[in-house]
């Protein structure tokens, strides 16, 4: 009954009352990019293909800033911050590298309480900037503390985001038979 692009793999019974999105405690995604100066040829539909290489030690010093409770109204879409709250709190960031197949990535994991629409995309595109050498890892702060989309950096491509787990509070969900 599902595409071919998602398989079940468990599934779980909440009370009448449990919401699969506001119930959640954290969520966790991670971002794939290819750096470098060939295309990715099994990775293109699922990692950002960045020309060029990327400083991971700057990105990661940069991305260190986003942990804790901020308000993150820069790092969202414009227009769905207006009359809404944009403080979150991101619990964990970190880097490394991965290899498949024959093709090397560069994954960024956050995990956070919730996210607003585009912020871990953004947060990417400004990360990517300091890893280019175009910006300082401190100007992530500034770009935290400045809550106006336009001080981040882009947007970076959907292809590379992808939701990896969510998490709820001991006994909210059950293990269905």
């Amino acid at each position: 009954l599902t595409p071919d692009d998602i398989s079940i793999r468990g599934l779980y019974r909440g009370d009448a009352l449990f919401s699969a999105r506001f119930d959640a405690t954290s969520r966790s995604y991670r971002y794939r990019i290819a750096a470098g100066d060939a295309r990715p040829v099994l990775a293109w539909d699922h990692a950002w293909w960045y020309r060029g290489g990327l400083d991971v030690a700057a990105m990661q010093e940069g991305a260190a800033c986003l942990v804790g409770e901020h308000d993150f109204k820069s790092f969202c879409k414009m227009s769905s911050a207006i009359g809404k709250p944009t403080c979150r709190n991101v619990i964990e960031v970190s880097f490394e590298r991965e290899g498949a197949l024959g093709e090397e990535h560069i994954a960024f994991t956050i995990t956070g309480n919730a996210f607003l629409h585009s912020m871990v995309r953004t947060i990417v595109g400004t990360l990517v900037e300091v890893g280019a050498g175009r910006r300082d890892p401190e100007w992530v702060l500034e770009v935290i503390t400045a809550c106006d989309r336009r001080a981040a950096g882009p947007t970076a491509p959907a292809r590379g985001l992808c939701f990896m787990d969510v998490a709820y509070d001991d006994g909210a969900l059950t293990a269905c038979p």
